[in-house]
């Protein structure tokens, strides 16, 4: 991402917009997971221009703030896979950076995924699980045996 367009609280659109801070340009690996939908939708719907918008509503509007429960059929989509009610799409950002610490990311390399320029604001994102804290007691484990190990 190189520029960004903002929407204003008062609705208005900013095309002058740039992003937050130097941190925030940058490229950002995709899970292959996810890769193939995603190169499928922006061969669909995108156009190839360098600077088109990739996610539009269906009538080929800009997503707003306004618009964007309606437009993706929010509450449909949320209800469909699972999720509780009040899931907001800004959840998206916390799960996802949540699996990124959880597949072992550091602090700095969450801080890179993200576009954050400071530790504190790479830490909102940050929780604790009990799944997590079981998958390091596992690793202590294993370690500890290896060494054991070894030592024996």
């Amino acid at each position: 991402m190189t520029r960004t367009l903002s929407e204003r609280d008062d609705g208005n659109l900013d095309p002058a917009s740039t992003p937050k801070s130097p941190a925030s340009v940058r490229s950002v690996a995709v899970p292959a997971l996810v890769a193939a939908d995603l190169a499928a939708h922006l061969a669909e719907f995108t156009a190839p221009a360098p600077d088109a918008f990739a996610f539009l509503g269906e009538l080929g509007g800009r997503l707003r703030r306004s618009n964007f429960r309606r437009a993706t059929h929010w509450r449909e989509m949320v209800r469909q896979v699972g999720l509780p009610v009040d899931f907001h799409f800004h959840d998206l950002r916390h799960t996802g950076n949540q699996l990124a610490v959880e597949a072992c990311a550091t602090t700095k390399e969450l801080m890179r995924r993200m576009g954050h320029s400071t530790v504190r604001a790479a830490m909102r994102y940050q929780h604790s699980t009990d799944r997590r804290d079981r998958q390091i007691a596992a690793e202590m484990s294993r370690r500890a045996k290896a060494e054991k190990d070894r030592s024996t």
